[in-house]
């Protein structure tokens, strides 16, 4: 304990780190007022139907990310997640169309032009979302919620969640620059967090009225968390060391290079983006379950039932393959390789050098992926033990996955600055390695 107070004060004794935590706590203050600041014309005594829809399925998915602001049909109520769907559409085109791989390959300019595009890939996808939300809102609430009526009520709300999304880039572009860790990442992180205080309570007093030994199975259930924590850590932070000899070059003077190095190849490349996907698969069968007049459909893909948590497991191994090809690409990485002259001990440089890479990653992404899907399916497994619902969530799945990962990235810069300044790290036992944004 002692020498995690000294830890503190030595964060704070660093004027640079001081502002920058200040400052990223500032911002994420600014975006958790803004979540309830009602879009005007509406009546916000009236939102309890909005409420009621927004506690499951991809509402309720929406309303996660949005930390609340999309039941609050807040100015904030589409949240990041437009831009997040437009990062994810140029990350795939620079797959798929020769332009964006050249960007891609263009350093800072080129990194720049990417994300004007997405900007504006962002607004175009605003403009589709926004009147789709306001139209479930004039679908869930009753016509007396509207103080502004009709098409003038759309138009200018519209304008109003466009402006609010963009706002809340804007806010994560800053603290990125500014502040400490990955903007966006930490939008996303605080808008889930915000629950668990709500969610906790909650079950503990339900837990408390219960007979019989209730408080005592809360306490296991915080035991369990705490071990699920842990293993989502060794999930997140897993690599496969790749080592790699570097030649000796003499320039001038100097020997560059005769050094051995490593690529880090992680368990989990793929992140959270596989349990997205797959989510957002899975709500296909639950929406035509609505119009099953037999309930056989709903029946069949119960959140809690086999063969939903079987389907849903199945898809997140299949998108976390995918989306690992997409990401880490062999060929490049053994290029770069064999243009800085290094290669790796024992494999020939070239084409058996993409084969051998290409075969770790198949081998470490099937651990990787299954350990992921049964993280995903976690939280079914403890609402089936009694676990409620909004508390269930952090067992697993996509809330667990993010806040560990920009957790442990946004303490891996803190660490960084520490040992900049020669103070100790976080950690004794080692450094902590991110998990990078999103």
């Amino acid at each position: 304990m002692k020498a995690f107070i000294e830890t503190i004060k030595n964060i704070f004794r660093i004027e640079d780190l001081r502002k920058r935590i200040l400052y990223t706590l500032g911002i994420l203050l600014i975006y958790r007022l803004g979540s309830f600041v009602v879009i005007p014309g509406l009546d916000p005594s009236q939102l309890g139907a909005l409420q009621e829809q927004t506690k499951e399925g991809i509402m309720g998915l929406l309303d996660m990310f949005s930390g609340g602001a999309f039941h609050n049909a807040s100015i904030f109520a589409l949240g990041i997640m437009p831009y997040i769907s437009a990062s994810i559409v140029v990350q795939l085109l620079g797959i798929a169309v020769p332009y964006f791989q050249r960007l891609q390959k263009e350093g800072e300019s080129g990194r720049n032009k990417i994300n004007q595009i997405t900007r504006v890939l962002t607004i175009g996808i605003l403009f589709f979302q926004a009147p789709a939300y306001l139209a479930n809102l004039h679908a869930q609430l009753p016509e007396s919620a509207f103080v502004i009526k009709g098409t003038s009520f759309t138009l200018f709300a519209t304008l109003v969640l466009i402006a609010g999304t963009m706002f809340i880039m804007w806010l994560g572009e800053k603290i990125t620059d500014k502040g400490i860790g990955n903007g966006i990442s930490l939008i996303i992180m605080i808008g889930i967090i915000a629950r668990l205080p709500f969610a906790f309570v909650a079950e503990f007093f339900n837990r408390a009225e219960e007979l019989g030994g209730g408080l005592v199975m809360f306490f296991a259930e915080l035991v369990v968390l705490f071990v699920v924590f842990m293993f989502t850590i060794l999930l997140v932070q897993g690599t496969r060391k790749i080592p790699v000899q570097y030649a000796k070059r003499i320039v001038g003077n100097k020997q560059y290079g005769g050094v051995r190095q490593y690529i880090p190849l992680k368990v989990n490349a793929a992140g959270v983006m596989p349990i997205i996907f797959a989510q957002a698969l899975m709500f296909i069968p639950m929406l035509f379950a609505r119009f099953d007049s037999t309930a056989g459909i709903a029946a069949a893909f119960n959140y809690t039932g086999f063969l939903y948590n079987f389907t849903f497991g199945l898809l997140i191994i299949l998108f976390t393959y995918f989306y690992t090809a997409i990401i880490i690409n062999p060929t490049q990485m053994a290029e770069d390789m064999k243009k800085n002259g290094g290669f790796i001990p024992g494999v020939k440089p070239g084409k058996k050098t993409v084969e051998f890479l290409d075969s770790i990653m198949s081998r470490i992404t099937l651990p990787g992926s299954i350990f992921l899907a049964i993280i995903a399916i976690l939280p079914a497994f403890a609402v089936l033990m009694g676990v409620n619902n909004q508390f269930a969530q952090f067992y697993g799945g996509t809330s667990l996955l993010i806040l560990v990962g920009v957790v442990l990235d946004t303490l891996q810069q803190i660490e960084s600055h520490l040992l900049m300044r020669h103070y100790d790290g976080l950690m004794k036992t080692g450094r902590i390695k991110g998990a990078g944004g999103f």
